[in-house]
């Protein structure tokens, strides 16, 4: 990735301004290299490109970003772009010691906390105003005042998430922030759009065909009147109701708006509440609506109770996977990301919870990541059944991310757990003995594809010699699976 940037050119084609910029302001080009290997959880690109004595890194991202990584595994981003930050570097060489400060602190704490750290800096580099001013010259760095540096330092800092997170490659865990300033909860961010649609919506409520057509507009306005009930929202809550009943997969946002308009009590929605009723009782979303459809003052009190038991109208009663999911339904992907791996990185040893977040995981695409919250689950599995079924989902997940010799490894202890398994079930013979041979075929094929042919070779083996223990419907169902990767394996030959 190239850098770009004026000042940071000169820098580099000069090596007295470089070694200027190491001695005084901890800006070393000859420390380019981080501790350990490290990424960026966006995929974006990301390119070490000066380090200090501390042992921290300055790296510049794909976008021009210079984000800060210290040795206590924390990073931030410090400045837009290469130049910027060196200016900042300059003009405030004790920047480290000025993390907590924010505009809102006041011009005078600044100047004086600043002129603090900095006379503590002069008593180790006494030519540090004689530096400062010929590196300023050099580079044309403008003498800007402390005040005006840290308001463009927090700036940067605040745009850490969600696209500047940074990872340790191998074991996926996230850097915490460089800074102690707080966020904006995600709800506020995936709720913004939302509360604009409502209002153009309650300003012309003859046309919601554009937000209600909409799948995840249509959601984040549901949501949004959730915390914000008007009594004339009524003919648009039916709108949104209807749109939201056609959609294949009844999803929590079709409860919530039948809930909405339910609140109101009215018998001209009696027809609507019991076509849902009972068309989604099915599939166990019918929720008692049945028997209450009859009886307006019946659906005002069921709304009621179900309100307060799974809505209510404050925000941050609302569980944390509600806004990660609809900030995904959005395409804020990275605001999925980044939520989804702080959560991960400070849950326990709990079950439920690891697999909820694998699958969330894996539905943004994000494989490594979910492999690493799915090896967690697999590991608190307590029967040999349910530690097989977890172990295969994890030699998936590690086949997706490319890292085929796990999954082979992963693979290869699964018939080890269920042949031990004292209850004796035939178990190549049913649904979970389709679905190991299935990955072995699949694992296969991916290592044909690869090249590794030990691995696609006794993938296949395996996968063959579990097939032939199955009955014929299971033998047909994987048999263009298995010919798909028979021929794949030939063609390494």
């Amino acid at each position: 990735m190239t850098v770009h940037g004026r000042a940071f050119g000169l820098l580099a084609a000069q090596p007295a301004l470089a070694g200027l910029a190491a001695r005084s302001f901890g800006f070393d080009l000859r420390r380019a290299g981080h501790g350990g290997a490290v990424r960026l959880a966006s995929g974006a690109p990301l390119e070490p490109i000066a380090g200090d004595d501390t042992g921290g890194t300055y790296f510049v991202c794909g976008g021009g970003a210079v984000l800060y990584a210290d040795r206590e595994g924390r990073a931030g981003v410090i400045g837009d772009s290469p130049d910027e930050a060196l200016e900042l570097l300059v003009g405030l060489p004790c920047w480290h010691d000025l993390l907590h400060l924010s505009p809102a602190s006041g011009e005078r704490r600044l100047l004086a906390e600043t002129a603090g750290v900095e006379q503590e800096r002069r008593a180790d580099v006494p030519e540090l105003d004689t530096d400062r001013a010929r590196l300023r010259a050099a580079l044309g760095f403008p003498d800007r005042s402390p005040v005006e540096l840290i308001s463009r330092m927090h700036s940067a800092l605040l745009r850490t998430e969600p696209d500047h997170v940074l990872l340790d490659s191998a074991e996926g865990l996230a850097h915490s922030l460089l800074d102690p300033h707080p966020r904006a909860p995600l709800r506020e961010t995936v709720l913004a759009p939302g509360r604009a649609d409502l209002a153009r919506l309650r300003a012309d409520p003859s046309s919601p065909d554009a937000v209600a057509g909409e799948g995840a507009r249509r959601a984040t306005v549901l949501r949004a009147a959730q915390f914000d009930r008007q009594q004339g929202d009524l003919p648009l809550l039916r709108r949104l109701l209807a749109c939201e009943a056609a959609e294949p997969a009844a999803g929590e946002e079709l409860r919530l708006a039948v809930v909405l308009v339910g609140l109101h009590g009215s018998a001209d929605d009696l027809p609507l509440l019991r076509e849902i009723g009972a068309s989604k009782s099915a599939g166990g979303w019918g929720w008692g609506l049945s028997g209450i459809t009859e009886e307006p003052e019946r659906l005002a009190g069921w709304a009621r109770a179900t309100d307060e038991a799974l809505f209510g109208a404050d925000p941050a009663r609302e569980p944390a996977l509600t806004w990660i999911r609809l900030a995904r339904r959005q395409g804020r992907t990275e605001h999925a990301r980044v939520a989804l791996l702080r959560t991960l990185d400070t849950t326990g040893p709990h079950a439920g919870p690891l697999r909820v977040l694998s699958l969330e995981l894996e539905a943004l695409g994000d494989h490594f990541q979910a492999a690493r919250a799915q090896y967690g689950h697999a590991c608190l599995q307590e029967t040999p059944w349910d530690r097989a079924s977890a172990w295969r989902k994890l030699a998936e997940l590690q086949r997706l991310t490319g890292d085929l010799q796990t999954a082979w490894q992963t693979l290869g202890q699964i018939p080890g757990m269920l042949d031990a398994d004292a209850t004796g079930r035939p178990w190549r013979r049913l649904g979970l003995g389709r679905l190991i041979a299935a990955e072995h075929f699949e694992l296969a094929l991916a290592a044909a594809r690869s090249k590794l042919t030990r691995i696609a070779r006794e993938s296949l083996s395996a996968g063959t010699d579990l097939r032939s223990g199955m009955g014929k419907p299971a033998q047909r169902s994987l048999g263009m699976l298995s010919q798909e990767a028979k021929w794949a394996v030939a063609g390494l030959a």
